[in-house]
């Protein structure tokens, strides 16, 4: 296991221990893939040699770029769908926020 796998690991697990309730573990997980992803737009599109591999070799492309690094088959296709649904729940609280504010 590579370095981003592990760091993805501890953070998962660290903000659903963290945080006593589901809302804000969903809440953490979709910051966190959120986070990898405007790391991949800034690596893909900043130019400087340095912060791009800095980057490349230290944080995941996503979260699901993770997932299919390292598994396969079933597994893959079970934690694809458990990501799904937690991106459903967060898109639910989401709207249900903006919703209560009109």
């Amino acid at each position: 296991m590579t370095f981003d796998a592990v760091l993805l690991i501890i953070l998962i697990v660290a903000g659903v221990c963290f945080f006593r309730k589901f809302s804000s573990s969903v809440y953490f997980i979709a910051s966190l893939d959120i986070f990898f992803r405007i790391l991949t737009f800034v690596r893909d599109h900043i130019g400087v040699k340095e912060i791009t591999e800095f980057i490349r070799t230290y944080f995941p492309e996503s979260i699901p770029s993770v997932i299919y690094r390292y598994t396969d088959g079933i597994l893959s296709t079970i934690l694809m769908w458990i990501y799904v649904a937690l991106f459903a729940v967060f898109l639910f609280y989401t709207v249900r926020i903006l919703w209560k504010k009109r």
